[in-house]
């Protein structure tokens, strides 16, 4: 059982919607040894709010790809995670340049966190129909996949259909890391057959071992013998005995939530509090 290493989930609505204190908030972590930042995705919001959307309709949110693209240009070494982009209400040929441009601008630090998203008006407003956005997510990370890796881009799917084209720069990185973030089996079975890695939000370390188990069976059903990497933003603070209990459950990576409305002094705080020497038993 190896110690689960410390990222960073940027609430880039609120906070990170101040270039100045995003930027701060960036260099810091990577200064004090956070592996990873990372920037969730709503495009729209239902207005008036109603369960289950997690914003009202009047808080800010930065784009996570925008988001990252800015600290990328303001640190080195920290790693880039989209946690998490809702692909079925994406252009899949538009991503795949995005993404592939992000992880050449950052020098190959990205990792590409989609999900098949829950919030029904938004994926409505958007032209998706609910019952769509599982296939949609399979078939779209599929063609991104596509055009990311082969040496005569086509696809020919249900949603997406391409051919006589191709996308430079690729990837730096070969493959591109795919995490699949969601609870439900589906996302489950997905990060099992298509992606390196998947993305529990709050959890408790109950939950992850739990998850964690239905995921290795699922990797086991696909005659997969490298389980995803998994990542879990806890739902509780964090000390070397929270985190050694975590690290028992499964998790490879703790992405520790900030609070959306800290000013950069508290930030900061949580910052060294949930640092990896401070974790460390």
């Amino acid at each position: 059982m190896s110690t689960p290493t410390i990222g960073l989930f940027l609430h880039n609505h609120t906070i990170a919607t101040d270039p100045a204190t995003a930027t701060a908030v960036a260099e810091r972590a990577e200064a004090l040894g956070y592996d990873s930042l990372w920037a969730g995705e709503h495009v729209v919001v239902p207005s008036p709010r109603v369960a289950p959307s997690p914003l009202d309709p009047d808080e800010p949110m930065l784009d996570p790809i925008v988001l990252l693209a800015h600290l990328a240009a303001r640190t080195r070494r920290i790693r880039l995670g989209t946690g998490v982009i809702v692909l079925p209400q994406r252009n899949p040929l538009v991503l795949a340049k995005q993404l592939a441009s992000l992880d050449v601008l950052s020098g190959g630090r990205l990792e590409v966190g989609i999900g098949a998203g829950y919030l029904e008006p938004e994926l409505t407003a958007i032209g998706v129909p609910m019952a769509e956005r599982g296939t949609r997510t399979d078939e779209y990370l599929a063609a991104m996949r596509t055009l990311w890796e082969s040496d005569a881009p086509a696809f020919d799917g249900t949603h997406v259909r391409f051919s006589g084209v191709d996308a430079h720069p690729r990837p730096v990185q070969r493959p591109l890391p795919v995490v699949v973030g969601g609870h439900a089996p589906a996302a489950l079975r997905r990060a099992a057959r298509h992606a390196q890695g998947w993305y529990g939000f709050m959890l408790s370390p109950e939950d992850t071992a739990a998850h964690v188990t239905a995921l290795r069976k699922a990797s086991a059903d696909t005659g997969r013998d490298d389980p995803p990497h998994v990542s879990v933003t806890p739902n509780r603070r964090l000390d070397p005995a929270t985190v050694a209990a975590y690290a028992e459950a499964g998790a490879d990576r703790l992405v520790v939530a900030l609070s959306p409305t800290a000013a950069l002094d508290g930030l900061h705080r949580i910052l060294d509090a949930n640092a990896p020497s401070a974790l460390r038993t």
